[in-house]
């Protein structure tokens, strides 16, 4: 035997060696695992590693009975009676609420109903129209094309500047100017975790305001608006809230602000005595003020029972769990990866990182359509990052590291090079 296939086979085995030893530590973490449990509360395909919930969230158990009630009894049954027999018309606010505990809000504060894009609007309109005088809107260009679209809209509205600018330097850009602050809390396409605290006391000596985009954070890392004094936040609920496609999203008003705003859609369910059918607009006293017409009532019940999924869990076990799940899937990339190229965008940092890890690497959306067809669910953002999502509530350890090795044999054999995992799907 050559020198060159002895120091070959000895990688081969130490390898193999390394792949087994990881397996086991797996397996070890999910044997103490106090969210082990709360798997079995998700409907998941058999034989499939589901590593996109940062995009659309596993379907809870919950949800088919709560819709089979919803459409059989509520709607077919009991018709518009379900107002008030099935109480959908505080439906908003108890699910604003719910998912207000997940993220730091006491009661009275979040409102469910319409989509981010609505709520991005509704927030930094309030936001801006609460500093006049003020000329310049800060945004992260690096942000969610929607985020950057609606400042834009927003500064068209109002005649304001529209100035983007990193979350980490904003210190530099505030001044007496600056009206409001839109930034996401997670970058979608690094996982990079901004810091929500600081950044909103920034914001606020220089008497501004902040609005937080909590899209990508909501339901699988920390949130404290109150502790912060967040102004004002919004989210969607079909990522790790796993409400469904199409899912609701929500908005945060800290209560100090509702007497004082005004935001700009002014429908008939924010009215203070709506059924009173005035002429003129009076807004609710309460966050209720933040409903704007019939709210999607089928997806909203849909989220609804999706948030059973977090009963009995708190968030400093599912901010645990992601960070034990994303450190799993760096330590592997930085030992076996590294050798084709990836390279781990995503914070190593604990306190810098989100819920996903970004690998940037030649032919991503090829090794990602490849990830796929050996049942490896991620997505791809361009122009060459592979994104993992790792949403704690249902992800086991040994989930991350089976597909890690999957991974690691798509780079290996070169299987990405396949012509077929070249097409261009409409959704990447």
């Amino acid at each position: 035997m050559s020198s060159d296939t002895a120091d070959t086979a000895a990688d081969s085995a130490g390898a193999d060696e390394y792949d087994r030893s990881a397996a086991e530590a797996a397996e070890a973490a999910d044997l103490v695992d106090p969210l082990g449990a709360a798997r079995d509360r998700f409907v998941l395909p058999e034989g499939l590693i589901y590593l996109d919930g940062n995009s659309l969230g596993a379907m809870p158990a919950a949800v088919l009975p709560a819709m089979n009630d919803a459409l059989s009894r509520q709607w077919a049954g009991d018709l518009i009676r379900s107002w008030n027999d099935n109480d959908w018309w505080s439906l908003p606010g108890r699910v604003g609420d719910r998912i207000g505990s997940l993220i730091g809000a006491a009661p009275g504060q979040v409102m469910c109903g319409d989509s981010t894009s609505v709520q991005l609007f509704q927030a930094l309109v309030a936001a801006c129209r609460m500093r006049p005088g003020r000329t310049v809107l800060l945004t992260d260009g690096d942000s969610f094309p929607t985020d950057q679209y609606i400042a834009d809209a927003v500064g068209r509205l109002l005649d304001l500047e529209v100035v983007r600018v990193h979350p980490n330097d904003v210190g530099e850009h505030l001044d007496a100017r600056t009206a409001a602050v839109l930034f996401s809390l997670v970058d979608y396409r690094t996982g990079e975790l901004f810091d929500a605290a600081g950044i909103t006391g920034a914001v606020q000596r220089a008497g501004a305001v902040m609005v937080w985009d909590l899209c990508h954070a909501a339901g699988a890392l920390l949130v404290e608006l109150d502790s912060i004094g967040a102004e004002f936040a919004v989210g969607c609920g079909y990522k790790y809230l796993n409400g469904g496609p199409g899912a609701p999203a929500f908005i945060y008003i800290a209560e100090r602000l509702l007497a004082e705003l005004e935001l700009p859609l002014t429908g008939w369910h924010g009215h203070r005595t709506p059924f009173g059918l005035d002429q003129h607009y009076t807004p609710s006293l309460s966050v209720e003020q933040a409903r704007i017409g019939t709210p999607p009532l089928l997806s909203m019940l849909a989220l609804d029972a999706a948030l059973d999924a977090f009963t009995g869990t708190s968030m400093d076990e599912l901010r645990a769990k992601s960070l034990g799940l994303t450190d799993r899937a760096i330590h592997y990339a930085d030992a076996r990866l590294a050798e084709f190229g990836v390279e781990v965008v995503t914070p190593r940092e604990h306190r810098r990182r989100g819920s996903q890890v970004s690998l940037r690497m030649p032919q991503a959306y090829e090794v990602c359509q490849a990830l796929i067809a050996r049942g490896v669910i991620g997505d791809f953002r361009a122009p060459d990052l592979l994104r993992l999502g790792y949403a704690p509530l249902y992800l086991r350890h040994i989930d991350v590291q089976n597909s890690m090795q999957i991974l690691y044999d798509v780079l290996a054999t070169g299987a990405y090079q396949d012509p077929a995992y070249a097409h261009r799907n409409p959704v990447t």
